[in-house]
């Protein structure tokens, strides 16, 4: 099976380290060429869904520019350091926003999101974190 193909790229803007935003000239698989498709670049970042020893998932009330009608809950999370390891930030961010440690960690993936650009649905009002949580229930439900 063939894949994309990446033929070229251009910057078209950057604002380091939050973003970048390329054009890039594709090859599809039956090879017809896309010469602007664009391409967003940002930092990579972790959630946590952190759960206490009695059961409980720990989340937080928080305001987002992208969130326009208030609050939303959150789990914790945040950029990784340049060269940072996923966990490492992990525990750093669930050290930061909460206070708390953990003994255990289950790494439930990664996936390619954008959770600040205004996806909002539910009482997880980012697509990040509400992926992040329903991964947790679910393997917690096992």
């Amino acid at each position: 099976m063939r894949l994309w193909r990446t033929r070229s790229r251009r910057t078209l803007f950057a604002q380091p380290p939050w973003i970048t935003l390329e054009h890039h000239e594709v090859e599809l698989p039956d090879g017809r060429v896309i010469p602007d498709w664009p391409w967003v670049i940002t930092p990579d970042f972790v959630n946590v869904a952190a759960v206490t020893d009695d059961g409980r998932f720990l989340c937080f009330r928080q305001v987002k520019y992208a969130v326009k009608d208030g609050a939303t809950l959150a789990t914790v999370g945040g950029y990784l350091e340049p060269g940072e390891d996923p966990l490492a930030c992990a525990r750093r961010e669930l050290l930061e926003e909460t206070g708390y440690a953990a003994r255990d960690w289950l790494h439930l993936g990664s996936y390619p999101v954008d959770g600040n650009r205004g996806v909002a649905e539910g009482e997880f009002k980012l697509m990040s974190w509400a992926a992040c949580m329903a991964l947790a229930l679910l393997r917690v439900r096992r």
